[in-house]
């Protein structure tokens, strides 16, 4: 009994270690390339924020989200009653200080006929001279102020600078605006934008100035073609997206402001080694694949340099040969010389 239970021990430590079962390919030259498709919507290139120069209430708005504005209409109104009172009062005091500046006017030129015939001495002229000048700095400044006034007033109507459609409104009628607060936003008639949230890591793989094809959600039929326009400088903290505009190209009339579209961007074909970016691991902070032996059946961490990273692949431009087989699934729980059991033929 014992010599048994013996033998038995002798043979688990002997026991061949099990192995690890890894998914991996063999490496080929790819030049295939990747498509990605995104969902954004479509925006006027120009979008503009109106509002009102100075406070009030409003008293009325004209327009509301959809409707097509042209340059100079009427879109908002605030109450006028104070700047009309204010305009009043800069005229009343631009009159009276005009009549002062007539009379210091007319006494400097009699003033002046009195020095001239030696009857007045040269000090009197000079106060007559001092008195007209500072009432007609009175006067001007009057007129200032009036102008002023009247450009208030002014401010008191909205108007749309260049034509569009109303795409947002900030207020309503008897509210107390603050100067500068959005009252409408217009998109302004003209080029059109497909607007994305991109992935950073898409945009960073990007090539330069790709063709970007636009669809139709609904109508998948309706489409255009444009170019990135615009890359928002910052990431999106909330969403870790980058915001892309599109400038279409003779976008269709289907494609209206507001519209869900779809957007296909191809990165043309690498022309070297490409591997999934599962493959990737690290050693000593370095890029690094784990290489199957398929004469021992065991893998070894082989240092690699990467060129290019898409959101499924990864270019490697040295470190690794044609025929090599990586390890694509399984890499976090490897260790060097460790046999390995290959899932699938050629997987």
């Amino acid at each position: 009994m014992i010599t048994t239970l013996t033998a038995c021990r002798e043979e688990d430590k002997t026991a061949a270690p099990e192995l690890r079962p890894v998914r991996s390919i063999v490496v080929a030259e790819s030049a295939s390339g990747e498509t990605v498709t995104l969902s954004g919507t479509v925006e006027s290139q120009i979008q503009v924020e109106l509002a009102f120069r100075i406070g009030g209430r409003l008293v009325e708005r004209l327009v509301n989200v959809g409707d097509t504005v042209a340059p100079g209409q009427v879109l908002a109104r605030l109450d006028p009653a104070d700047e009309e009172n204010a305009l009043r009062s800069a005229e009343a005091a631009q009159i009276a200080a005009g009549a002062q500046f007539s009379e210091a006017r007319s006494n400097y030129q009699r003033q002046r006929q009195l020095y001239e015939r030696a009857f007045l001495a040269r000090a009197g002229l000079e106060r007559a001279e001092q008195v007209m000048t500072s009432a007609q700095s009175a006067f001007d400044a009057a007129d200032a102020q009036v102008g002023i006034a009247r450009r208030r007033l002014d401010d008191t109507v909205l108007e749309a600078d260049a034509g569009g459609v109303v795409t947002a409104v900030g207020a309503e009628a008897g509210e107390v605006v603050t100067p500068g607060r959005r009252i409408v936003q217009v998109a302004r008639d003209g080029g059109k934008d497909a607007v994305f949230d991109v992935p950073a890591a898409i945009v960073t793989a990007s090539p330069p100035d790709p063709e970007v094809s636009i669809r139709l959600s609904l109508n998948p039929g309706v489409s255009a073609t444009g170019r990135v326009r615009e890359i928002a400088p910052r990431v999106d903290p909330a969403t870790g997206t980058i915001r892309v505009r599109v400038g279409l190209i003779d976008p269709p009339e289907e494609l209206r402001l507001g519209s869900t579209v779809n957007g296909r961007v191809h990165f043309g074909g690498y022309g070297g080694i490409e591997l999934p970016a599962s493959a990737l691991t690290s050693a000593d902070g370095a890029p690094a694949v784990w290489i199957v032996d398929m004469n021992t059946g065991t893998v070894s961490l082989r240092p690699v340099e990467v060129t290019r990273f898409t959101p499924s692949s990864v270019g490697i431009s040295n470190g690794v040969q044609l025929g090599d087989r990586v390890v694509t699934a399984g890499v976090q729980a490897l260790r060097p010389g460790q046999k390995v059991r290959l899932l699938g033929e050629g997987s």
